[in-house]
């Protein structure tokens, strides 16, 4: 499937705000995502200089990502349309996301339209549970 620099093709995101490596799979269901948080991610130098953790934000920001990019991927969205996100619903954290750690991300479709996504998601490392969260994304474009 999609590795990082197809990612690139698939959403407007680019470093140091790209939180998408690879589309494991995809289908009208949903889809499987990863991505490594590396030592170097920028926000690691304020939280925590000492205990560096990926900010929860973050991880929300990461399985839309995923989301939006499967969506283009299977065509299901057109291929100018840029995501924002219009309601964060069902949000917990249940476990902290390190340096160095590769979260999986499964995301569930629950309804797509040409103006509005609908999506719930689990961000997991390894067989751990980090976080879950439920989301709307409106489409629009850069025009």
């Amino acid at each position: 499937m999609a590795l990082t620099e197809d990612i690139k093709s698939l959403l407007p995101h680019r470093e140091p705000f790209l939180f998408v490596d690879a589309i494991i799979s995809a289908d009208e269901k949903g889809c499987v995502c990863e991505h490594t948080f590396t030592e170097n991610e920028f926000f690691f130098k304020g939280h925590f200089p000492e205990y560096p953790v990926v900010p929860g934000v973050i991880l929300c920001e990461t399985m839309a990502q995923a989301g939006g990019a499967a969506l283009r991927y299977l065509n299901i969205v057109p291929a100018d349309g840029l995501f924002f996100f219009a309601t964060l619903d069902k949000v917990k954290f249940r476990n902290q996301v390190r340096p160095g750690d590769k979260v999986r991300m499964e995301i569930e479709f629950l309804r797509n339209s040409p103006k509005m996504i609908k999506q719930s998601g689990k961000a997991y490392v390894g067989d751990t549970l980090c976080a879950e969260a439920e989301w709307m994304c409106l489409v629009g474009s850069a025009n």
